[in-house]
């Protein structure tokens, strides 16, 4: 008869076998409250962010505006209360610049606007700011103010600043002809001869008779 064999422990000395049970897994360590709250901020912020691009996604002009194309009509409120529509400005050569009170090399171009506006303004130039920051009505007329401003600044909103591509950088500065469209177009801080360079190609424009204008008319 052949014999079974079992690896069975013994327990203490005694020859009796047993069944061996294995002994339980240890308790797994706790989660960490303070990971969960990174992951839940991180993910939020995530989403809010998705969020935001896709709207801005969403109201921004269809197609890219570049050299000749119509430029979006607006309308805005300026400083001193009255409302400014960019379509009643036909027939003259603008320079709208967007631009921020925090913008630091918003701060090195504004004063060539002030000179450039008082040395071509007879020849039909007019300079329109549109501040698109977040201060208060009050700060930025400070602002404006104590650089000297002497061109009509308007309170920004988010589409007029979607309807001219985005705005994804400050400044930026639109030349629009007399006739209403785009000569030429500067992102970022360049030297005041190639801004007086673009002047000159809105100025040397042919004012137009009403030419199909995008709408770029802000939501109340």
């Amino acid at each position: 008869m052949s014999e079974e064999f079992h690896d069975t422990p013994q327990s203490d000395g005694e020859g009796e076998g047993h069944d061996f049970n294995p002994p339980p897994p240890p308790p797994q360590a706790g989660r960490n409250p303070f990971a969960l709250v990174v992951v839940a901020v991180v993910a939020a912020a995530m989403l809010y962010f998705g969020f935001h691009m896709a709207r801005r996604s969403g109201n921004a002009l269809p197609s890219v505006l570049g050299y000749r194309s119509p430029a979006p009509d607006f309308t805005l409120e300026s400083l001193d209360g009255h409302s400014v529509r960019l379509s009643d400005l036909r027939g003259k050569a603008v320079l709208l610049n967007f631009w921020a009170t925090w913008c630091t090399p918003c701060k090195v171009e504004m004063p060539w606007f002030v000179e450039l506006q008082n040395q071509y303004g007879a020849q039909g130039l007019q300079i329109v700011g549109v501040a698109m920051d977040d201060s208060g009505k009050d700060d930025i007329a400070k602002f404006a103010k104590d650089m000297g401003v002497n061109y009509p600044v308007l309170l920004g909103k988010e589409a007029v600043g979607d309807a001219y591509g985005g705005v994804p950088a400050l400044p930026e500065t639109f030349f629009i002809g007399r006739d209403g469209k785009i000569v030429d177009k500067i992102i970022g801080l360049k030297g005041r001869g190639e801004i007086e360079e673009s002047i000159r190609k809105a100025l040397n424009t042919q004012a137009g008779s009403n030419p199909s204008t995008a709408s770029a008319q802000p939501q109340n």
